[in-house]
């Protein structure tokens, strides 16, 4: 068993993951992100989460940030102040335990494929994580090219995440015609870029994937994430993995 915790805009989830069947062991635990999300804060909350549950030797820790070497290089959904700090080094010291910092959306990626929804996908695979923003993960024959932020394509205009996220839905009120509408805008762009076999739709959304799927139009076939929200926790476990 492993610590997984996933860092979002508004939550930090977190449970214990058994790394050899996939799965969640425990329930699956959320306390809110602190305003303002800075490192110490942050890691804070984390150590509260991890101390409600029994301790493991290791930890994965998913963050909303290109993550390289352990350090976070972006901030786009996180206070600024995390730009070059490394997180894993953090999450050693608040935690006491060894320690894997890792892009949310390649958590998320790498729990799909090894025991989810792209679990034996060959060619060209990418996970889109809908929430805040639109996470990425680019996988090529099961070998993943980390960080690729492809949520932040220019789109309409803007960054494709101001465009088609989740939280632009909510935001906006949009049903789920007009947001797929927004969606497979999206799509057809990223589809032009890497000519993908498969699209694996996660983030909580995904969870009624049934009711808006008639609506998705795409040269790639299309399949809902099977961990939805917990993506992101199983994969930051599995990413710590020794």
């Amino acid at each position: 068993m492993l610590l997984g915790i996933d860092v979002g805009g508004s939550s930090i989830k977190g449970g214990l993951v058994d790394i050899d069947a996939g799965r969640l062991q425990s329930e699956l635990l959320s306390v809110p992100t602190p305003r303002p999300a800075r490192p110490e804060s942050v890691m804070g909350a984390i150590a509260q989460l991890a101390g409600t549950l029994p301790e493991t030797s290791a930890v994965g820790v998913a963050f909303p940030s290109v993550v390289q070497g352990g350090k976070a290089r972006t901030a786009a959904h996180i206070d600024a102040s995390w730009i070059d700090v490394d997180g894993a080094a953090l999450a050693e010291r608040m935690l006491a335990r060894r320690a894997v910092f890792l892009n949310d959306a390649d958590a998320a990626g790498i729990a799909e494929m090894q025991f989810g929804a792209g679990r034996g996908l060959k060619g060209v695979v990418i996970m889109l994580t809908f929430g805040t923003g639109i996470g990425t993960a680019l996988f090529a024959d099961g070998k993943l090219f980390p960080n690729t932020e492809l949520g932040h394509l220019e789109l309409h205009g803007m960054d494709a995440e101001e465009w088609a996220s989740a939280r632009v839905r909510t935001a906006l009120g949009l049903d789920w015609p007009a947001w797929i509408a927004r969606v497979n805008d999206y799509l057809k762009r990223m589809h032009a870029l890497f000519w993908p076999d498969h699209f694996i739709l996660g983030g909580a959304v995904s969870e009624r994937f049934e009711e808006f799927a008639p609506h998705l139009e795409s040269a790639a076939q299309i399949r809902p994430a099977q961990f939805a929200g917990q993506a992101g926790v199983i994969g930051a476990a599995l990413a710590a993995a020794p």
